[in-house]
């Protein structure tokens, strides 16, 4: 058995725990980062960047969001059905988070919406090939990386924590097994839980957020994210919190890898149309929403969420796909850009060799008979749509008259939307010092959490109006983290 001792112990060294663990160090705290996997950074490394308010690249840019605004927008959102006070705390420091990091040697190309009807305040990274995009943001947990390491911050990779220490009353180390099973024996002053989530776990999101992997819901998991700090956090008296899934709606993928594929090839292309404002009906062969609230991925997942088998279908004609070749989709986002798609529909004849969810038939009849869709109500459905498309005005969910495009020329096609989501949310209490507490909402002296183990500040729906969100919680509420956990252990002495 080996024997340590630190002022903090950091429980995995992805965004949150970088975070947490460098600012603990620049507040002159001893740190020690404990990291299951192989290499830092974890989920941070696959995304594109944080959420900032009030930053200098949105005020060259002329964004006029306030931190006022971006707050009322939140709450208001979320119903103030979250601590309103660590809302405030995370946007409010959102700001100097980029400076922090720009300090590191992180450049940011911009600012930017993501999807339509968003803010302008998610704030893509320069990423080591020059360009913004999936897996930009590695070069902050880089730059974290390094940084912990000239601040004197030890970590340990492939050396997962296995259980956290209480004695009278407050934390006081935690035990962790390094890659060869040697145990080691960790006393410190205060721990700071980030581990990422739950995301990878199917008996816990079925449990305790109610959908069964795979099934009815399809989101992305990260190995090794099993709500282990989570159950340690529970196991010295953490209250539990908003426990969910950060849903979207779409395509099914399952993996981050199976994301990045089908951007890099002509796969996106499939994927993008069935995004796009076209009639969407369930298995009865009903319409459900206004096709254009499918563009806030979080609302399309919790209309999917509602309907028979959790499953939707977006429907066009060839006709809407010709015109798609010759002047380009309706919608784009930076995860999507292409504007123009060449020989689109065999592209989406070849998808659908491939892909179960992606469906192509000559009549109505088989399109319902290969997706399973209600043939009678499916055909009610198109005709009575169609004639909305020929008025110009939908008089049940008010659809924009641009995307009202009629279901009349064969080939039709079909893409089966599930519920997804990129990970999970939630499952330690918190204050707005990012102190952990009981159900009852006393401070467990000593434990901390950030980043997605303790993000429970979206009530039922992630704010994608706002994007950036998951990063920027991770990032600042890491640094929050670090910086009250250091203050925490000078007040204890030597």
């Amino acid at each position: 058995m080996k024997k340590l001792e630190t002022d903090i112990v950091v429980i995995s060294a992805g965004t949150a725990g970088l975070a947490a663990a460098v600012a603990a160090a620049e507040n002159g705290a001893r740190v020690i980062a404990f990291e299951k996997a192989a290499v830092t950074g974890g989920t941070g490394n696959m995304g594109m960047g944080p959420l900032a308010v009030e930053s200098h690249i949105q005020k060259v840019k002329n964004v006029n969001l306030s931190r006022e605004q971006a707050f009322n927008i939140f709450m208001e959102y979320t119903h103030w059905r979250v601590d309103a006070r660590l809302v405030s705390e995370y946007i409010n420091k959102s700001a100097s988070t980029i400076e922090w990091l720009e300090d590191m040697g992180v450049e940011f190309l911009d600012a930017i919406a993501y999807v339509k009807g968003s803010n302008f305040t998610h704030h893509i990274v320069k990423g080591a090939s020059g360009r913004s995009g999936p897996q930009a943001s590695a070069v902050i947990m880089k730059c974290m990386t390094e940084r912990a390491s000239e601040l004197g911050v030890k970590i340990y990779l492939q050396t997962p924590v296995k259980k956290i220490h209480k004695e009278n009353g407050r934390i006081t180390g935690v035990t962790a097994e390094d890659k060869n099973g040697e145990t080691i024996e960790v006393k410190a002053k205060a721990v700071i839980v980030a581990s990422g989530g739950f995301g990878d776990n199917p008996e816990w999101i079925k449990k305790y957020t109610g959908y069964e992997w795979g099934k009815d819901l399809f989101s992305i998991r990260i190995p090794g994210l099993v709500g282990d700090g989570i159950r340690m956090a529970w196991e010295v008296g953490a209250g539990a919190e908003g426990m969910n899934m950060e849903l979207t709606g779409g395509m099914p993928m399952r993996s981050i890898e199976e994301n990045q594929k089908a951007i890099l090839t002509g796969a996106v292309a499939a994927l993008s149309v069935f995004s796009q404002p076209n009639l969407l009906v369930n298995l009865h062969g009903e319409r459900f929403m206004n096709e254009e609230a499918a563009g806030n991925p979080t609302f399309a997942g919790n209309a999917f969420a509602r309907q028979p088998k959790r499953c939707g279908f977006k429907i066009f004609d060839e006709s809407i796909a010709n015109d798609y070749e010759k002047n380009g989709f309706d919608w784009l986002n930076v995860m999507m850009p292409m504007a123009k798609v060449k020989n689109l529909v065999n592209q989406l004849v070849e998808a659908s060799k491939e892909n179960e969810h992606i469906f192509v038939a000559n009549s109505l009849d088989e399109l319902a008979s290969k997706t399973g869709i209600n043939p009678v109500g499916l055909k009610k459905t198109v005709e009575e749509y169609n004639k909305t498309c020929e008025n110009g005005r939908d008089r049940i969910f008010h659809k924009n008259a641009t995307y009202l495009k009629p279901i009349k020329q064969p080939r039709f096609f079909a893409g089966r939307n599930f519920p997804s989501a990129y990970g999970s949310l939630g499952g330690i209490k918190i204050n707005w010092k990012t102190e952990v507490v009981t159900q009852e909402q006393e401070v467990i002296p000593g434990l901390y959490a950030a980043g997605v183990d303790a993000n429970a500040i979206y009530a039922d729906s992630y704010v994608f109006t706002l994007p950036g969100n998951t990063m920027g919680f991770a990032l600042n509420s890491g640094r929050m983290a670090g910086e009250n956990a250091a203050d925490y252990a000078k007040s204890l002495g030597k």
